[in-house]
């Protein structure tokens, strides 16, 4: 516990503030012996020729015991490391490309982590002894965490983003207060809901490649905006001026987006390639369960009080959500946490030859390359590899038509403005039978069923095929990743069309609902496949991939909000869902045609892993 508190935010800031004196790391502390591997390793390298003997003594300072003397030959910088149990293997692994290699590797580190087997620090031309992990069953390394820490980080980060995307969709219950307050328009009115959508679009443009510094982290980014977003939510619910809220609203999404930029590359930094969709499964879940959870919050709290109330919902779930990411948060990159060590290390040892990849890697960093791949390099994928394109067209059309649902209109013959699950929703469930504002808001339970079943449906897929079928054969090519994608893609158009053609009077309300399950269980599967698809065939874009889908999907749902009330007035309600039907049909035309030939794109593509 003592190490979680250590490396979360609050225990950072109060070793800032002792001077280190608290919740010190093992290189802080008296008695610290500078690992055997690592003293050889700097006596040698100080220009003590081969095959001659060296007095290997290494002293530490500042009150730290000296390290045991090891005599023997200089040779031992190669095979002789063997003789002392010591380990050459490749701990930084996740460098690795995303093939069988990998897939090799993580197997082969598994087995060494039920021993403690001493690794080899490697050593650059010009003598720099990068700092590695001490031993295979390293505690500091994230892939040797517990399983219950692991656990926690991943309930950490899933509630994280299941509080950012609730603040979205709970605004929407607050549209007719809003528009009887100040006289806005219908569309004005959504305008908090869709700036906030588009805000968190565009973060993960800038907070995704922030993370990635290593002098920076993980956490840093993690905290600091979210302090930001959590302080924004007061002014936001007490807010009296239209223009002040939407300006609120969008800073509060913009600040909330590093949980939707950065939580892929958290699980990452846990799990192996193999196991590492699992938590992405969970990740997905809690974001589906934002919109879905966030109009049923509000739906009997605005009636009931004022349409502030939704805005301060978010302010109580932000501010227990930043307590508990203050206290026991960890920091995760592997790059960042090394780094520090190779700090600690060159003060206690006066060494300054200890350093990290990490450091070397970071002062190729420049401004310049910082902006180019946070803003243009996604943009620059999107529009010159056209699997990437589908799939980011693909995805924003399912996403907008999910948040198409948080467009209010007035009924007619009604005294009131109501909210639905989707846009046609306030036509149908008040008029034809009978719900109020709150039940309506209870439709969206409809989607967690989906999303729960889409997590099952994927759990079994990944436990009794994909896992073992990559144990015993390797990593297939990229595309056959994407067959729990083609299913979906079916489910989609169908739970379209039987929505379209069943929300009427004459059939009972339960049947368009299970036309909601069956589109966002569609969804889900859909996303999940995307999310492994493509880091796995453009793992160096990874980042700025995720970064580019997250700003096409939110401006498309942005826009949705905004068109989807005239959309279906216009056409009515069976015709308009039929529409975005028939346009979904085009993506299971599109993911079969990147199944069967996405290997030949690929090989054209630049970006793409061959």
């Amino acid at each position: 516990m003592t190490d979680l508190i250590r490396e979360a935010p609050l225990g950072q800031l109060m070793r800032f503030l002792s001077r280190n004196k608290l919740f010190q790391y093992p290189e802080e502390q008296p008695g610290f012996v500078l690992p055997l591997q690592y003293a050889v390793r700097s006596s040698l390298e100080k220009g003590t020729d081969h095959g001659s003997s060296a007095d290997l003594s290494v002293h530490a300072t500042d009150g730290i015991e000296k390290v045991e003397s090891f005599q023997g030959p200089a040779t031992l910088l190669g095979k002789e490391f063997d003789d002392l149990g010591m380990t050459r293997t490749k701990s930084k692994h996740y460098s690795l490309p995303y093939s069988s290699d990998r897939v090799d590797a993580e197997r082969q580190l598994d087995l060494e982590r039920t021993q403690t087997l001493p690794i080899i620090p490697q050593v650059t031309h010009d003598g720099i002894i990068l700092v590695d992990w001490y031993t295979t069953d390293d505690p500091a390394n994230p892939h040797n965490w517990s399983s219950r820490k692991r656990a926690l980080v991943t309930f950490l980060i899933c509630a994280y983003t299941w509080v950012v995307y609730t603040g979205s969709s709970i605004y929407a219950p607050s549209e007719g207060g809003v528009m009887e307050q100040f006289g806005v328009s219908p569309v004005l009115a959504a305008l908090p809901l869709s700036l906030y959508v588009l805000a968190y679009g565009l973060g993960p443009l800038i907070f995704a490649p922030l993370c990635e510094i290593p002098a920076i982290g993980r956490n840093p980014v993690y905290i600091l905006t979210f302090v930001l977003f959590t302080a924004l939510s007061f002014p936001t619910a007490v807010v009296n001026d239209f223009s002040g809220l939407l300006a609120l609203r969008f800073f509060q999404g913009f600040f909330g987006s590093p949980a939707l930029a950065n939580g892929g590359a958290t699980f990452s930094d846990m799990y192996s390639l193999l196991y590492v969709p699992y938590q992405l499964s969970w990740w997905v879940f809690a974001a589906w369960g934002g919109p879905a959870l966030g109009p049923l919050m509000a739906g009997f709290a605005v009636p009931a009080k004022n349409w502030h109330w939704s805005l301060w919902e978010i302010a109580w779930m932000a501010a227990p959500m930043l307590i508990a990411l203050l206290l026991l948060m960890p920091e995760t990159s592997t790059s960042t946490i090394l780094l520090r060590r190779a700090r600690r290390l060159r003060q206690v040892t006066r060494e300054s030859r200890l350093q990290s990849q990490s450091e070397i890697d970071q002062r190729q960093l420049s401004a310049s390359g910082i902006l180019v791949s946070a803003l243009i390099k996604p943009i620059e994928i999107t529009l010159k590899d056209p699997a990437v394109m589908f799939v980011n067209i693909y995805t924003a059309l399912f996403y907008g038509i999910y948040y198409s649902q948080y467009s209010r209109i007035i009924l007619e013959n009604v005294t009131k403005i109501l909210l639905a699950f989707f846009e046609v929703f306030p036509l149908i469930f008040p008029s034809q039978y009978g719900f109020n504002l709150g039940e309506t808001g209870l439709a969206f339970l409809s989607c967690q069923v989906g999303a729960g079943l889409g997590l099952a449906v994927y759990f079994a897929y990944l436990h009794w095929y994909m896992v073992p079928d990559n144990l015993k054969n390797g990593l297939r090519q990229q595309e056959h990743r994407l067959v729990p994608a083609i299913l979906g893609s079916f489910f989609i158009s169908s739970g379209l069309f039987i929505f379209a053609w069943t929300a009427r009077a004459s059939i009972h309300w339960i049947v368009p609902l299970i036309g909601v399950v069956v589109f966002v269980f569609g969804t889900f599967l859909v996303l999940q496949s995307i999310f492994v698809y493509l880091p796995l065939s453009y793992p160096e874009y990874a980042a700025s991939l995720f970064a580019g889908n997250d700003l096409v999907r939110s401006s498309m749902a942005c826009g949705s909000v905004l068109f989807a009330r005239p959309l279906f007035l216009n056409l009515g309600i069976a015709e308009g869902v039929t529409l975005l039907g028939g346009l979904s049909i085009v993506g299971i035309i599109g993911t079969g045609v990147i199944y069967r030939y996405g290997a030949q794109l690929r090989a054209r593509s630049k970006f793409a892993q061959k």
